[in-house]
């Protein structure tokens, strides 16, 4: 224990006269650097988690389930329904898909995808009526002929509330199975997912109604589970029900569908941590030359040190809490700073907008006395809802990624000062102190 007081004492010294020379400025840029590497790198990462599990989850909520059992009679809804409800289950819906053209007013038409729901769905599943937005209408499907469009189709096609569409529907293989059927809807609600496939290429109607649209007597159960990643023990426990396994239905993992969205969303995040983590390299490269500066110009004194008996690595431990004060002050005001800001990012960006409009609005008073000016008065936007299609900017704090960035600014300056600080073993003190 007593060594490791002394070993303190000293580091603590050190550090203090490094404070205290105006002219070393290696120590307070090195910790400037991580300060800004972990910060952004905290900020970027929770706005595209914000993003990405966004459309993760809506696909998840909206289309494909957590887990799906697929091409049922309708007779046995009830009971796979019964069978299925096992513990870790939290929703099991009956659906139908089927793909439509669907024609509104002035002759506008648009392929979708139209889902057969029964009508109480949003009351079974909560996670679908957190995502649904109803813009306008209701969620009113218990009629046959009711519809619901995604925004962006209904006014592809025209349409509002109380308007009435027709619905071409093909199911089968075509053409020789094909068995088209125009049947006129009315639009009792209009949806808003912020996911802009699902907005322009979805509807939902019916379920007993799409059935007869589809011309088939075949189901699907939509099952979502209280946690998505226990999907492949659940699937496997669903696969040795005896209503199952004996009729040989099929059983699909959300890791079955959107395979290569979701391997690109992950392969993004990954190129990004490691293009940001490029500045942690840069700082520990500028830390380590600093160390090792600062171990050559200090061989006199770390001489003396190893000749009252400190051992090499005791001494190698001075430099490196040099490493560790810089790492921590770096690193702890980069993190907090970071999750300040990813927050409250809305508020960021409405007042970092707000200083740019303002400097644009400062440019073109001056400009204007001169007969010229930046044309347009729209005002500037970082994510402008014509160019991205949101309407406040998302973000998502992942405590094991904000961990895993500190301790990445953190080992990055103590590794540096480790390393720098082999040459100490080196110095031989008899060899010092003979020109002292």
């Amino acid at each position: 224990m007593g060594s490791f007081q002394w070993i303190g004492f000293v580091a603590a010294r050190y550090i203090s006269k490094k404070r205290k020379e105006k002219s070393n400025s290696s120590m307070i840029l090195s910790a400037l650097g991580i300060f800004i590497g972990v910060l952004a790198l905290t900020v970027i990462l929770a706005v595209m988690n914000g993003f990405q599990l966004g459309f993760i989850e809506s696909i998840l909520e909206i289309s494909s389930f957590h887990i799906r059992l697929e091409s049922f009679p309708v007779g046995e809804t009830n009971r796979l329904m019964g069978a299925a409800a096992i513990p870790g289950i939290t929703v099991i819906l009956p659906f139908l898909e089927l793909t439509g053209i669907i024609r509104g007013n002035w002759g506008g038409q648009q392929v979708a995808a139209v889902r057969g729901l029964p009508p109480d769905a949003l009351e079974r599943d909560a996670g679908m009526a957190r995502k649904i937005d109803l813009v306008r209408g209701s969620f009113d499907i218990t009629g046959s002929d009711s519809i619901l469009l995604g925004i962006e189709l209904a006014r592809r096609l025209d349409v509002d509330v109380g308007d009435e569409l027709s619905l071409l529907s093909v199911s089968g293989i075509f053409p020789e199975d094909a068995s088209p059927e125009d049947s006129v809807f009315t639009v009792e609600g209009i949806f808003r997912t912020e996911f802009y496939e699902y907005d322009l290429g979805w509807a939902f109607i019916n379920l007993d109604k799409a059935v007869a649209l589809a011309g088939k007597d075949t189901l699907s159960l939509g099952i979502k589970l209280k946690n998505r990643w226990q999907d492949q023990r659940i699937s496997g426990r669903l696969r040795e029900l005896p209503e199952i396994k004996d009729a040989g239905y099929t059983i699909k993992s959300w890791r079955d569908y959107n395979r290569a969205f979701f391997g690109a969303l992950r392969t993004e995040k990954l190129l990004m941590f490691v293009l940001v983590g490029l500045i942690f390299i840069v700082v520990g490269l500028n830390i380590f030359q600093a160390q090792r500066k600062a171990v050559l110009e200090r061989r006199e004194e770390i001489g003396l040190l190893r000749a009252v008996g400190g051992s090499d690595r005791a001494v190698r431990l001075i430099f490196v809490w040099d490493g560790f004060f810089i790492g921590l002050t770096g690193a702890g005001l980069g993190t907090l700073l970071g999750l300040l800001l990813a927050g409250n990012i809305g508020i960021f960006f409405t007042v970092l907008e707000t200083v740019v409009n303002g400097v644009i609005r400062l440019f073109n008073g001056i400009a204007s006395l001169f007969g010229s000016g930046i044309p347009g008065d729209e005002g500037f936007a970082f994510f402008s809802p014509k160019i991205f299609y949101i309407k406040e900017i998302p973000s998502r704090i992942i405590p094991q990624e904000v961990l895993l960035i500190f301790m990445f600014g953190f080992l990055s300056a103590v590794l540096a000062a480790w390393f720098a600080s082999r040459k100490i073993s080196l110095t031989r003190p008899a060899e010092v102190l003979r020109y002292e």
